[in-house]
């Protein structure tokens, strides 16, 4: 295959002319922040506030360009601004569905696994949920659209490169019968992401547009954790079919709940309830528990909000450990208590979006 350099992509961008005016967009001097990684490349268009509507052609102009050159597998074109656009602090508005039929158009459902805070182990909920929810018969991917912290590929041991296909799209990753896409298959583990708003929005909306996901039952999104520019942007652009809410049980986790709770429901994403993470903890030498970030918080918190809680996580050393080498503790220990809960939720999880009688998890007798 063509190797691509960056004097392919500086020749190529300068045949795009800028709307409105006589000069190309390197003439303009617009472009910021290339990046080319293996055959991947990204980067943003700066412009006015004012002509975004006017830019957004040339925007698509220039990912298509960039597409055609010969080695060339993704382009992740953004626009972005650095003043601050009239009425920025207005109202926010219910989600767009003008370009939604793009987005993973042969997904059921697409579920987005959120917190308001970091560290409060949600990628490891994703997981977990997503493989218990292919064990008891859906068609699952699990999108990593956590770009700052792309943590997927270690959890489930995975490595490589997804591989482009003939019309430009590339072909998932794979692992336990599950379909995979993380921003961490097309950079190294230690690179960090130095990137803006609108650009981490092109990779999310690219890797659900152009991302053959194929005909599937849910899509779990592990988002990024907090309530800023992408999270808000992603709720509002993607056609979420509802949202999960992870938090450990002390307050201070609870209000960055709340936090990401109010924002689903401001752009009219509904929420699917609560989980509690780290919500006990038991030793395994005398089995004594000890409420170490407290216990019972997220269910009161759940009450007070009228949305459902669907269940608690315990702090258990195996949990973490197994995420650590590779191998989620529904996969490794199928059978074991905490495998059990991540069953319950996930049928929890597909009664509310369907309506359906949850499909039964295995009981565990512990004796």
């Amino acid at each position: 295959m063509t190797a691509i350099s960056e004097d392919d992509i500086w020749a190529a961008l300068a045949e795009l002319d800028v709307p409105n005016t006589d000069k190309n967009i390197l003439e303009k001097n617009m472009v910021n922040n290339l990046i080319l990684k293996d055959r991947n490349v990204s980067f943003v268009i700066e412009i006015n506030p004012s002509e975004k509507e006017i830019m957004e052609p040339l925007r698509r102009a220039a990912e298509v360009k960039i597409l055609d050159l010969p080695g060339v597998s993704t382009a992740t074109v953004a626009l972005t601004a650095h003043k601050t656009a009239p009425n920025s602090e207005s109202k926010v508005k219910p989600k767009e569905t003008n370009n939604q039929k793009e987005l993973a158009p042969d997904v059921k459902w697409i579920v987005a696994v959120a917190s308001g805070k970091g560290g409060v182990g949600k990628s490891t909920t994703a997981v977990n949920l997503a493989l218990s929810m292919e064990k008891i018969g859906l068609s699952v991917g699990l999108l990593d659209a956590d770009i700052y912290g792309p943590s997927i590929p270690r959890m489930l041991g995975i490595k490589g490169k997804p591989k482009p296909l003939p019309n430009k799209q590339i072909a998932p990753m794979e692992k336990h019968g599950i379909k995979l896409m993380s921003i961490g298959f097309l950079i190294d583990e230690e690179t960090p992401m130095i990137w803006r708003g609108p650009m981490v929005m092109g990779a999310l909306e690219q890797m659900l547009r152009d991302v053959n996901w194929g005909k599937i039952d849910i899509l779990v999104v592990d988002m990024p954790p907090g309530t800023g520019d992408a999270q808000l942007t992603m709720a509002q652009r993607v056609p979420l079919a509802g949202a999960i809410i992870v938090s450990t049980p002390q307050d201070i986790a609870l209000i960055d709940a709340r936090k990401g709770l109010n924002m689903f429901q401001k752009v009219n994403v509904p929420v699917l309830g609560i989980i509690e993470n780290m919500s006990t903890f038991l030793c395994p030498n005398c089995g004594h528990r000890t409420d170490i970030f407290g216990h019972g918080g997220a269910k009161i918190e759940a009450e007070k909000l009228n949305c459902n809680f669907l269940g608690e996580i315990p702090l258990e050393l195996d949990i973490r450990v197994k995420s650590d080498i590779g191998e989620p503790v529904v996969i490794s220990q199928p059978e074991s208590s905490y495998s059990n809960i991540y069953s319950q939720i996930a049928n929890k999880i597909i009664y509310t979006l369907s309506g359906e009688q949850p499909r039964i998890a295995p009981k565990i007798i512990m004796e």
